[in-house]
C-alpha cells in the first residue's frame, strides 16, 4: 500500500492555510474561501479525525485593514498589523465552525513554546485536551509580541512543530500553488508537478523558490517544514488551497499536490527524535516491576514504580530510567520537577493531588514521551 493510499485512514491531521490564500492575495480576508475550507475541515473532524488548524493571515489581514499594500519592515508596525488582523481572523473561523456545531480555540504559540520542554508538554497537553473535547484548535504564531518570530519565523515551520507536538499522521500545507514543481512554474509554465518524493530527498532544495510579498514562506520553508514533520513520522502534502474540495479529496486518497513522505512510521521516528534531542538532566531508579512493565509491556512510568530520584530537573526535561544495578533501561520527558517527583515516588497515582495539591498527569513519564533502550 502506497503512502497516498494510507491518507484516508490517517487519524490526526494538522492543516496549515497560508496568508496569500486567506487574504485573496492582499485584498482582505476571503470569507467565502474560509467558509469553503471550514466546511471541509468540519466534515473531516466529524468523521473522527483529530484536527489542528494552523492559520497564517494575522499580519496580512491587519495590513489590509490598515490600508497597507507592502509588508512593513519596522517591528512595531508588524506587531500592530498582527494585533489588528488577529481579531478578524479568529472571528471569521469561529463564525464558520459554529455553523457546524463546532467550537474553536485560539492558541498563540511561538517557537520558544515548543523548544522549552516544560512549555512543550503544557502545549501538548492543552492541544490534546482540546481535540479530545471535539474542539478545533486554531494555532497561529504570537506575532503581536514575539519580535524574533516576525523577523525570522514562518507558519510552515510552526505547523511542522505542531505536527511533532501532537504526533500527527499528516501535515497538509494549503498554498497558492498546486504543489511543488520541478522548476518555478511562474517562470517555467511547462514544469511538471512533483507528485511524491521522500522529504529527505536532497534535490528538493534546488527546486524550491522564494516567498511572496504577504507571507514569509516559500517552497523552501515548506520543504524544511516537511523534513521537520518527518522527524516524528508525519507525511506532508503541499497542495493548492484553491483546488475545489481539496481537503475532502485528499481524505479520499486522491493524488493532489506534492506528497513529501517520512522515512519512518510516526511512533518510531518520534522516539528516535526524543532520544537524540535532549541532554539528560536526572535519573530515576526503578523497581523490578516498573522495569518489567516498561520493557515488556511498553506502558507509561507511574510514580509507584520509582525508588529514587537524582539530579536537578524541571517538568519537561529528559531523565534517564535505570534498574537497581544502575543500568539504563529507558529515558523520557518527565511530567514533574525533581522536588515534586521526590514527594510522589513510591505512591499510587491517585495520591498525587493530595501530596502536591494538584495533579498535571497521573504518569511520571507518559509512554508517548518514553524511549525504551
Amino acid at each position: 500500500m502506497s503512502v497516498r493510499d494510507k491518507l484516508p485512514g490517517a487519524r490526526r491531521w494538522v492543516v496549515k492555510i497560508g496568508s496569500a490564500l486567506l487574504t485573496a492575495n492582499g485584498r482582505g480576508l476571503d470569507v467565502n474561501a474560509i467558509a469553503g475550507w471550514v466546511e471541509q475541515l468540519a466534515q473531516l473532524q466529524k468523521s473522527g479525525v483529530e484536527l489542528v488548524l494552523v492559520s497564517s493571515g494575522a499580519v496580512a489581514a491587519g495590513m489590509t485593514r490598515l490600508g497597507w499594500t507592502e509588508r512593513p519592515e519596522a517591528i512595531h508596525e508588524l506587531q500592530a498589523a498582527a494585533a489588528v488582523g488577529q481579531t478578524g481572523l479568529v472571528q471569521a473561523y469561529e463564525q464558520e465552525f459554529q455553523r457546524y456545531g463546532l467550537n474553536t480555540a485560539q492558541v498563540l504559540l511561538d517557537h520558544d513554546d515548543l523548544s522549552n520542554r516544560e512549555r512543550y508538554l503544557n502545549a501538548r497537553s492543552t492541544l490534546k485536551a482540546l481535540t479530545g473535547l471535539g474542539v478545533v484548535p486554531v494555532v497561529n504564531e504570537n506575532d503581536t509580541v514575539v519580535t524574533d518570530e516576525i523577523r525570522f519565523g514562518d507558519n510552515d515551520t510552526l505547523a511542522a512543530l505542531v505536527a511533532n507536538l501532537v504526533e500527527a499522521d499528516v501535515l497538509i500545507i494549503l498554498t497558492d500553488q498546486d504543489g511543488m514543481f520541478e522548476a518555478d512554474p511562474r517562470t517555467n509554465p511547462d514544469a511538471p508537478l512533483i507528485s511524491e518524493v521522500a522529504a529527505s530527498e536532497p534535490t528538493l532544495d534546488a527546486k524550491a523558490g522564494g516567498g511572496g510579498k504577504l507571507g514569509r514562506g516559500g517552497m523552501a520553508t515548506k520543504v524544511r517544514a516537511a523534513r521537520l514533520a518527518a522527524r516524528s513520522g508525519a507525511h506532508t502534502v503541499i497542495v493548492g488551497g484553491r483546488i475545489a474540495g481539496v481537503v475532502t479529496r485528499l481524505r479520499q486518497g486522491e493524488a493532489l499536490g506534492t506528497l513529501l513522505t517520512a522515512d519512518q512510521p510516526p511512533q518510531a521516528a518520534r522516539k528516535r527524535w526524543l532520544a537524540g534531542q535532549l541532554q539528560v538532566r536526572g535519573r530515576l531508579t526503578l523497581d523490578e516491576g516498573a522495569v518489567r512493565v516498561l520493557k515488556q509491556q511498553g506502558k507509561s512510568l507511574l510514580p509507584v514504580g520509582v525508588r529514587r530520584v537524582d539530579g536537578e530537573f524541571n517538568r519537561g526535561d529528559m531523565v534517564s530510567c535505570v534498574d537497581a544495578d544502575g543500568v539504563e533501561v529507558a529515558r523520557g520527558l518527565v511530567n514533574y520537577s525533581v522536588q515534586e517527583s521526590r514527594r510522589i515516588i513510591g505512591r499510587p497515582s491517585e495520591e498525587i493531588e493530595s501530596l502536591l495539591g494538584y495533579v498535571d498527569e497521573r504518569e511520571l513519564i507518559h509512554r508517548d514521551n518514553l524511549v525504551v533502550l
